[in-house]
């Protein structure tokens, strides 16, 4: 019986300092589950400014079964994702990061997963946040509540993009082809069979890491944007509350000019102007972003470009 082919996706941005011990491992598990698949790397190069591209060609060199894909420019790592899926071979796919905070040791129980068990998917999650910020812990929390309390797409506290999935999940992702891609929400909304898997949370083996509090803050957003309507709702709510509390506050000053009473409006009506330009543009912004992602899918623009590749399928 000829076996199945595991893609490992391993999107790839200045790694060069890890690539080399990413491969040393995931070669071991892959000796470890020469008897259930054969493995098949598929890296994608996402416009590294370093050597990272040199040390793949070299894997490929060495190793037939390791392909590349390298962009033209750095497009990130959703578009790195999807890239990655949409030129997977194999029948079953994975994907994980080079810098080996995925643990490969983990495929094993993956493939058995959906291979014997019956799932068309398997996620990882870290239960624990050790090593990184206090700061950028609690807000990592905070989204994930926010997020699922807002969507309809379940977005697992501690989720990983690092999960191992069957083709039919694959086809569906990539049946998902917009420009503005949040893979975590993508990978809760199409659904399908899934196990969790939990870990402790691993150090970069090597290397620094990419994620800036500012771009988890725009990953964020994305996320929010792509996922949910309910800034919009939170616009129309603030528009009534503001009428509302306009309306009493007539009512309260005609009563004072009824009864006789000083009034003296110029503060007031400083702060109220100052309150409902805030509002107004608070509004004006959260209806701009909603904008601005369908101005960007409108354009039908390429999620990626390819600036050179080896994909030829070394089991046909």
């Amino acid at each position: 019986m000829e076996k199945k082919v595991l893609t490992l996706i391993v999107p790839a941005y200045n790694e060069e300092a890890a690539l080399e011990a990413f491969y040393k491992e995931t070669s071991r598990v892959e000796r470890e589950m020469a008897e259930l698949c054969e493995f098949e790397y598929l890296f994608i190069d996402d416009g590294s400014k370093d050597g990272t591209l040199a040390i793949i060609k070299k894997l490929h060199a060495y190793n037939r079964r390791v392909h590349y894909i390298s962009f033209s420019r750095n497009f990130g790592k959703e578009a790195a994702i999807y890239a990655g899926l949409e030129n997977a071979s194999g029948d079953y796919v994975a994907i994980l990061d080079a810098d080996l905070q995925d643990p490969p040791a983990l495929l094993p129980e993956m493939w058995r997963a959906v291979t014997e068990e019956g799932y068309d998917c398997v996620g990882s999650r870290r239960v624990t946040r050790a090593g990184e910020p206090p700061i950028r812990s609690f807000f990592a929390r905070a989204f994930y509540k926010l997020i699922n309390r807002i969507s309809k797409a379940e977005i697992v506290d501690g989720a990983r993009d690092f999960q191992l999935m069957s083709r039919k999940v694959v086809d569906a992702i990539l049946s998902m082809g917009e420009y503005n891609r949040f893979s975590k929400g993508i990978f809760g909304w199409v659904g399908f069979k899934k196990k969790w898997l939990e870990y402790e949370n691993i150090e970069r083996v090597a290397g620094e890491t990419k994620w800036s509090f500012w771009s988890l803050f725009k990953y964020a957003v994305e996320g929010i944007i792509a996922f949910s309507t309910a800034p919009l709702m939170i616009s129309i709510l603030l528009g009534i509350a503001l009428c509302a509390a306009g309306f009493v506050m007539a009512v309260v000053l005609l009563v004072k000019l009824i009864a006789g009473a000083p009034v003296t409006a110029a503060g007031g009506l400083t702060l109220l102007i100052l309150l409902v330009g805030g509002l107004v543009m608070v509004c004006i912004g959260i209806s701009g972003q909603y904008l601005a992602r369908t101005y960007l899918e409108v354009k039908k623009r390429p999620i990626y470009i390819i600036g050179e590749a080896e994909l030829e399928n070394s089991y046909k």
